[in-house]
């Protein structure tokens, strides 16, 4: 049997920022999905996204960083490996979006229809990183059998979500109001899964957060 092909996207320039270790979450992202394929973990530069057609499944582990042309390029420099990313989305590529994910490809226009939702900049949160539940629904195979994950990570909040995504998993802020943090997309022609999990390693600790990776990896591949 062919081995299916993943790549893990770390974040790095104007996809990277203080607060969080791409390097190090990627690396560890890399080792829990290694029994689902040939894992491949590689920084966000423009040409990362060359051989796309290649690729059986696209981890997506990046944020909003500096936007420097000097340091790795303008917008336009950008465009034809957002082009090329959206293209192989669309044409029926899986993606599985951790964290910032929600808050990367911010210049790529596609990028939120693709994933199935956005982080708005002055809207979305999330309260201090501590102990966190995450309440996951049955009927997919991602969380069947799989009703919560508790790690140590932050909650994201006030996500926007498209509406026609399956939202699969919520927390709760301090008030007691649940946000979704976890959801599958189809709408665009190929599949996405997104999780808002994974700020530092001490997430990935948690093995039903490993499992949840796992099932969604396998979902996506399948």
């Amino acid at each position: 049997m062919t081995q299916r092909r993943i790549l893990v996207l770390s974040g790095r320039g104007r996809y990277e920022d203080p607060w969080h270790d791409h390097a190090a979450t990627s690396h560890v992202v890399a080792g829990i999905l290694g029994d689902r394929g040939d894992v491949e973990v590689r920084g966000l530069f423009r040409d990362a996204l060359d051989d796309l057609d290649s690729v059986d499944l696209l981890v997506v582990n990046g944020g909003s960083g500096r936007r420097d042309a000097d340091f790795d390029g303008s917008d336009d420099d950008w465009l034809a490996a957002h082009d090329r990313l959206s293209a192989w989305a669309r044409a029926g590529g899986a993606v599985l979006g951790l964290h910032q994910a929600a808050n990367t490809f911010y210049d790529a226009p596609d990028w939120a229809a693709v994933l199935g939702g956005r982080w708005i900049p002055g809207e979305s949160m999330h309260p201090p990183i501590g102990d966190a539940r995450f309440e996951l629904v049955q009927g997919h195979p991602v969380t069947d059998d799989l009703r919560v994950v508790e790690a140590f990570d932050e909650r994201y909040c006030h996500l926007s979500v498209a509406p026609e995504t399956r939202v699969l998993g919520t927390t709760l802020d301090d008030d007691g109001t649940p946000h979704p943090v976890l959801w599958v997309n189809e709408a665009h022609g190929g599949r996405s899964v997104y999780s808002a999990l994974g700020h530092d390693v001490r997430s990935f600790a948690s093995e039903g957060h490993q499992e949840l990776l796992r099932r969604s990896a396998g979902w996506l591949l399948s």
